[in-house]
């Protein structure tokens, strides 16, 4: 059975344009895979909570402490991202970077001692490496021609991740939500040829 992780991190949930995008690549995915399940992650209206102190205390001791405060939660978010064949993350940009909700549920599942290890050569990734999307609202531009912002949320994934073991990343996104309908409806043409590019390939 292939499982299909989605993160769904904007707090405007199924009326977001992130949220549009990633149940497109989650249909081409199951288009590829008839059988696939879908695990539903809903983040976006901060269902998380933050880390807490027995977590913080957690990363300085090889106690086991997996079922004290957020730790639980921690491995329960873990566990779904172990079992996942792809992972799907629908997320805004938000302030050039991730949102909040997104950074939470990146604090649970990068942990060390469980999904990373520190050696003398740095951080070694323990998750076995799997197909990642990663669907991007953006109210301005960050990339290609007419860009006229920063981009600190596509480097970011990519790092945090890669520190995990997830290094398999595709990124699609609409971007200038906030130029208005024209913008979005022809954002959305670009993202669909993307997504209709990549997956004719694979």
């Amino acid at each position: 059975m292939t499982t299909i992780l989605h993160v769904s991190c904007s707090p405007r949930g199924q009326a977001a344009e992130s949220y549009r995008l990633a149940r497109a690549v989650i249909d081409r995915l199951r288009r590829a895979h008839p059988d696939a399940i879908v695990v539903d992650r809903v983040i976006g209206g901060g269902e998380l909570p933050p880390l807490d102190g027995d977590y913080a205390l957690s990363q300085q001791s090889t106690e086991d402490m997996s079922s004290a405060g957020t730790m639980a939660q921690s491995e329960v978010l873990v566990r779904e991202l172990e079992s996942a064949d792809f992972v799907v993350i629908g997320t805004p940009m938000h302030n050039l970077t991730v949102p909040a909700a997104l950074k939470v549920w990146i604090d649970h599942v990068v942990r060390a001692r469980r999904t990373f290890n520190t050696t003398s050569a740095g951080k070694v990734g323990t998750l076995l490496d799997r197909p990642v999307f990663i669907a991007i609202a953006s109210g301005g531009r960050f990339s290609g021609a007419l860009a006229r912002q920063p981009d600190f949320l596509t480097p970011y994934l990519r790092v945090i991740l890669d520190m995990i073991g997830l290094r398999n990343l595709t990124f699609f996104s609409v971007q200038g939500t906030g130029a208005g309908p024209a913008a979005v409806a022809e954002a959305r043409v670009m993202a669909d040829e993307a997504m209709e590019m990549h997956f004719s390939r694979t």
